[in-house]
């Protein structure tokens, strides 16, 4: 499978292997979901951005200025490819369990690790149609919110700490029209919470920059 795209946005490597997330998302799923819906974003990004001042920012760049531009075409496969490049992230063989800080805010904030769970829960079911769950920091309080779309919180002045992705295509071969079973399994066994506080602690620096 090619890594890169032609022109200036790439596809970057996927965090472990393909399989290493079964039997919660199957091999073929990532196949999918990585090499056929995420490299689509990338490669129309290119093709909608070539000639264009997009084609010299970085992805993130690109997402907030076309938002703010009403270019939907740009911002719609510009805000997938983020999403789905922080979304790999976002997961991690086994899972981990949030501690220092972010366990700390989790209590604060939403009640606890437990109550955020069904909270996040929540959030990815109730998403209607296709949608993206997170959870974010925002003015200096972690909140759980959902996007449709392609739509994303860097879009909307918050900073991503994790994901969940409830499109289709992100379960469909493996629960088929089972949403909760996807986001109940992934939730509790998946989530990279070493990757939520590295965000965390960017948003502290970005802040105190």
């Amino acid at each position: 499978m090619s890594e890169k795209a032609a022109g200036p946005f790439t596809l970057p490597k996927l965090p472990w292997d393909e399989g290493a997330l079964a039997p919660v998302m199957s091999a073929r799923t990532i196949g999918l979901h990585y090499g056929k819906h995420h490299k689509t974003y990338v490669d129309k990004l290119n093709e909608f951005s070539a000639g264009t001042p997009y084609a010299d920012m970085k992805l993130e760049e690109v997402v907030k200025a076309s938002k703010q531009k009403g270019d939907q075409k740009i911002f719609n496969n510009a805000a997938q490819a983020w999403n789905h490049t922080f979304f790999w992230n976002c997961l991690a063989p086994g899972g981990s369990q949030p501690s220092g800080e972010i366990a700390s805010r989790l209590e604060k904030d939403l009640g606890g690790l437990d109550a955020f769970q069904k909270a996040f829960e929540k959030a990815a079911i109730d998403c209607f149609g296709s949608g993206w769950a997170w959870l974010v920091d925002r003015g200096g309080k972690l909140e759980i919110m959902a996007t449709s779309n392609a739509n994303t919180p860097i879009a909307e002045g918050a900073t991503p700490l994790l994901t969940l992705d409830v499109w289709e295509h992100a379960y469909y071969v493996d629960y088929e029209n089972r949403r909760p079973e996807f986001a109940k399994a992934v939730i509790g066994k998946l989530l990279n919470w070493n990757w939520a506080t590295q965000q965390l602690a960017s948003s502290g620096q970005r802040k105190a920059a």
